[in-house]
């Protein structure tokens, strides 16, 4: 394991396959740098501050849906953003940081999250996005999280949001609605999720 952490500090070819138990103990601020595809550690783009911005309102949105949520059930769910969700360990780690995301609460030390608590994973794209509209979308799937949001944005902020349900048919998602600015406030998912296109698109 000493291995890594010296690869963490110096430039060179990743010694060995990042495990679950490497992940736990490896610098913060490089975990917050990084996915882990296939045991291999990815750099993630640094985002635009559109980006972060659009990212930001969507968690926010998430948390006031979580706590009309609350209110009327007895079901406690959190959202967040920019954290580390663990598809699978087997055979070889995946910890994917979506942009913001909708899960059953869980105590602080459970990191990475377990995909089984999560519910909703959001992603924020501009341009084609081929990462996130079709590797995380059949990752996500296969990780058998029940809703996907795809974010598109223009140089005003948010485009379209394409909302997608696991269809167990398939094995993957399916199209459920394509939400455009002046299309609609509230969004099919987990929990009734109220939109504010004033702050996704000013």
């Amino acid at each position: 394991m000493s291995e890594i952490f010296d690869w963490v500090q110096k430039a060179g070819v990743q010694p060995e396959p990042i495990t679950v138990d490497v992940w736990k103990r490896l610098p913060e601020e490089f975990c917050r740098q990084v996915e882990v595809v296939d045991g291999q550690a990815i750099r993630c783009e640094p985002p635009s501050r559109l980006h972060q911005k659009v990212a930001r309102h969507l968690t926010n949105m998430l948390e006031l849906a979580t706590v009309r949520h609350g209110a009327e059930h007895e079901e406690r769910l959190e959202a967040n953003m920019d954290f580390d969700v663990l598809l699978w360990e087997l055979p070889r780690a995946q910890i994917r940081r979506p942009d913001a995301a909708l899960f059953r609460c869980a105590p602080e030390e459970e990191n990475p999250l377990p995909a089984h608590l999560v519910l909703l994973v959001v992603e924020v794209v501009s341009g084609t996005g081929r990462v996130d509209t079709v590797g995380k979308r059949a990752e996500y799937a296969a990780a058998g999280i029940p809703w996907y949001w795809i974010v598109r944005l223009d140089d005003q902020g948010v485009s379209s949001i394409e909302i997608l349900a696991l269809d167990h048919g398939i094995a993957g998602y399916r199209l459920v609605s394509l939400l455009e600015p002046g299309s609609g406030t509230l969004a099919e998912g987990p929990i009734r999720i109220r939109l504010e296109w004033e702050r996704l698109r000013p």
